[in-house]
């Protein structure tokens, strides 16, 4: 079977040799070098040690210096995988999203008719910059020279000059014997509605040739003399050469510049890469004319692990910069990211060069954000969020952003991330720097400021170690000296009951984890001495952006055996809401019940300890009556609403006491 014209360079142009390679290698991190595509692996075919198998990406081809294979995707996908040379593009095709053609006599033919059409553009092009330089193209020179386009750069970017004619090029063509169907077949001329001759496409049009990696013209870009033309930029219409979703303007040579180092910097227009890489910034390259595609986002990547998006400073310029989000939202891959860079508010980045020189363009460059701060500032932006319900609406819309991302670790890390912006729009404090082994241990300079109390650590974490609603001293994560030998450490029953309600809520979190998104205000802020319960608890907030199925995973893996030995407690092994895993309303309602009984407890613990701080000076009616209240509030807390038997009669009042009996259980046995 004979292949179209074309579809290997295709498939190639999509699939980089280093991403096939990859799925079978593991790649030697500190002999390769990414940015240029220069990738060494210890070789497939024979058995070593040492990475003597190289891929070069750029030529697409492989070596190994120690059996000396060698070849290209389809080789290698045919030596790994034992299948034909058919088979193998067959299996390339598929990844790459390309439908295999059908089988055709006359596919040869079809071969060369790309080849013929790549030849007739070349022709147009030397008939373009000729005209740039006639009298009919002076006012075009006169233009560049205002955008300040001297001819080193006009011959390096090979601009040329349309005139205003309806039929000058196609005269041209046609006297050097060309066809008419290839003049039209590559997007040069369209054919006369009222039977008169095909005219020019382009008609007093500064011309602007896109090249394919490969080097070949395969479209013009046409910008407008005349500023009442309806269309002031045009782009050459789709053809077998051209596929405008699918290319880039400058690509094969910012793909060579970002080679050696360079930034990738994704613009809107032909001027701005110009003016970027006349300034020194070689790794320029721009949609034509639409926004960005998926394919041409794929295509970035595989110039850039990390493409900086540099669009006009305006409202439209930050509207296309969410869609390229929002498009790459669910394509990214570790590693693979974007960054924002907003232009200063009127200038794109040929005006701000023009403005203001290099360093200029530099500093924006350099200060580019990620896409999570602009997804939170999009998210916020104009809104009051005074209420639960608007706060409850901002978690849904963000939830559902960071649910498009297909990969569990950056759906992670972006979940935690958005955390920590919330907790500092609310108003909750900033959380305890932890260290970076997994243990969950706060940082030194935390224990330091805890350990000495006063002015440091109110100072420091006003809104306590997790932004709970009474203060700093509501809410202590390290026992203080002073406190040791007071009532509370006296209390062991309230202690113990506590850190056994604890172990409940967390079990039940467990076992139901599609309740964690349900309740992560209540379990974010719930009073956890316990440092492991209080580990756990962290670890399922920073995952929170998981499939249940996958933070389940995720839990077991880091502390499947803390969870072996808190699972195995006698009050978790009979308790309804873990053993019942399938019953996840009976699991909501003991759980908002679990959780308010512990704030309460802790609230009147806490009080008494403000309380004895008190008690050292002037006791007054306020010491009372704010005891009273926090007593009031854990008894409300403790009548519990399973014992509402309206709704389901006695199963609720038997639960509740049920739940009761086996803590109060687990408490004696302690204590014995």
């Amino acid at each position: 079977m004979s292949l179209p014209p074309g579809f290997l360079d295709e498939l190639r142009n999509r699939l980089s040799i280093s991403q096939v390679i990859g799925r079978k290698v593991m790649w030697d991190n500190r002999k390769s070098n990414q940015a240029k595509g220069d990738m060494w692996a210890p070789c497939p075919f024979h058995q070593e040690k040492s990475a003597s198998f190289h891929v070069d990406d750029r030529k697409g081809y492989y070596y190994c210096f120690g059996c000396h294979a060698k070849g290209d995707a389809l080789t290698f996908v045919r030596e790994t995988e034992n299948v034909g040379f058919m088979e193998a593009v067959e299996i390339l095709a598929t990844e790459a999203g390309m439908q295999m053609p059908a089988r055709d006599p006359r596919a040869q033919e079809k071969s060369d008719r790309r080849t013929e059409l790549a030849k007739v553009m070349e022709e147009a092009l030397k008939f373009y910059r000729l005209m740039l330089n006639t009298q009919a193209g002076q006012g075009a020179r006169d233009y560049l020279a205002r955008r300040k386009l001297g001819p080193e750069a006009q011959a390096r970017f090979e601009i040329g000059f349309a005139p205003d004619g309806w039929q000058g090029l196609w005269d041209t063509l046609r006297a050097k014997g060309i066809a008419e169907d290839l003049i039209i077949g590559a997007g040069l001329a369209k054919a006369s509605t009222k039977g008169k001759q095909p005219y020019d496409v382009f008609r007093n049009r500064i011309i602007y040739p896109i090249r394919d990696p490969r080097g070949r013209c395969i479209g013009f870009g046409g910008r407008a003399m005349d500023p009442n033309d309806n269309a002031k930029y045009l782009n050459s219409p789709e053809t077998e050469l051209f596929d405008k979703g699918r290319s880039l303007y400058n690509h094969g040579p910012a793909r060579e510049a970002c080679g050696k180092g360079a930034q990738l910097v994704v613009c809107e227009g032909y001027m701005d890469v110009i003016a970027l890489v006349e300034a020194g910034f070689g790794g320029a390259v721009a949609p034509l004319g639409t926004a960005v595609t998926e394919t041409q986002l794929q295509l970035l990547w595989r110039i850039h692990d990390e493409p900086v998006i540099a669009l006009d400073g305006d409202t439209a310029g930050i509207r296309a910069a969410h869609r390229v989000i929002d498009l790459a939202l669910p394509l990214m891959e570790a590693g693979k990211g974007l960054r924002i860079a907003i232009m200063p508010e009127g200038q794109d980045p040929d005006d701000l060069i023009k403005a203001k020189g290099r360093e200029a363009m530099a500093e924006v460059l350099k200060t580019a954000r990620p896409m999570i701060e602009l997804m939170w500032s999009r998210a916020i932006e104009g809104r009051v969020f005074d209420s639960p319900e608007r706060k409850a609406a901002l978690d849904k819309e963000l939830r559902a952003a960071i649910s498009q991302i297909k990969d569990p670790s950056i759906r992670a890390h972006y979940g935690e991330e958005i955390r920590q912006k919330r907790r500092e729009l609310f108003g909750l404090g900033r959380e305890p720097e932890r260290d970076l082994s997994g243990r969950g241990a706060y940082s030194q300079s935390y224990q330091q400021d805890y350990q000495q109390g006063g002015g440091n650590f109110r100072r420091n974490y006003p809104q306590g170690r997790n932004g709970g609603r009474g203060g700093w001293g509501k809410l202590p994560a390290l026992p203080l000296e002073q406190t040791r030998n007071s009532m509370l450490a006296v209390a062991q029953d309230a202690a113990v009951a506590e850190n056994l309600r604890a172990a409940m809520v967390l079990a039940i979190f467990v076992s139901h984890p599609r309740l964690v998104a349900e309740f992560e205000a209540q379990l974010e802020n719930a009073p956890f001495a316990n440092p492991d319960h209080d580990r756990l608890r962290n670890l399922m907030l920073r995952n929170l952006g998981l499939e249940p199925e996958e933070l389940t995973r995720l839990l077991q893996n880091q502390m499947g055996d803390y969870l072996e030995n808190m699972m195995s407690l006698p009050h978790l092994r009979s308790a309804p809401p873990v053993v019942k895993v399938t019953d996840t309303a009976l699991a909501r309602m003991c759980l908002a019940e679990e959780l308010a009984k512990l704030d309460a407890e802790r609230a009147v613990r806490a009080e008494v300890e403000d309380a004895m701080e008190d008690l050292e000076g002037v006791a007054d009616e306020g010491l009372t009556w704010r005891l009273s209240q926090a007593t009031r509030q854990k008894q409300k807390a403790s009548r519990s609403k399973l014992d509402d038997t309206s709704d389901m009669g006695e199963d609720r009042a038997a639960l509740s006491a049920y739940l009761q009996s086996v803590i109060d259980q687990e408490i004696w046995r302690k204590k014995k």
